[in-house]
């Protein structure tokens, strides 16, 4: 799976995105500009010690995204989109991207990929979701759909067993 941030502005955000990608063995793609600079304090505290074993891209601007990933399979998440983010199917090798947090991803990119563009319902006049959290719940699904492939899947007490009763 591959996360893409186009223009992501706050540096928290993309250190919390940063270690859920870790945690989930995704690639995360940043695309300029990005309103911080990747060597902040905010977004390694974000990241924690995660942030080390990151797999990341970072891309000049969204043409330099385009030319180095030429046959991407691009989901376009944005509150704009008519198709809910359950409604399609996440191939293991495909792109989540979502926008920068105060306007999201631009609607003439919209309209080039409309087919792929997917939303997170939501009540009322709620602009947003926080990005860090949005992210989740979509990469979430699209590994669910590829039944968490290479992912752990039970757990383990650190004092007891579970097989005790």
């Amino acid at each position: 799976m591959n996360i893409v941030l186009l223009e992501p502005e706050i540096p928290a955000n993309t250190g919390n995105i940063g270690r859920t990608c870790v945690a989930t063995g995704t690639k995360l793609h940043l695309i300029k500009p990005l309103g911080f600079d990747l060597s902040e304090k905010e977004i390694r505290r974000a990241g924690l010690d995660y942030w080390k074993d990151l797999e990341l891209s970072v891309y000049e601007n969204y043409a330099d995204f385009i030319e180095k990933n030429a046959n991407a399979k691009v989901y376009m998440a944005t509150t704009k989109a008519q198709k809910v983010y359950t409604h399609v199917e996440y191939e293991p090798d495909c792109f989540i991207m979502f926008g920068k947090e105060s306007a999201g991803i631009p609607e003439e990119l919209l309209l080039t990929n409309k087919e792929n563009t997917i939303r997170i319902p939501m009540v009322g006049d709620i602009r947003s979701l926080n990005l860090g959290n949005s992210v989740a719940i979509v990469l979430y699904e699209a590994l669910r759909q590829n039944n968490f492939e290479g992912m752990k899947l039970q757990g383990q007490l650190h004092r007891h067993s579970w097989d005790e009763a």
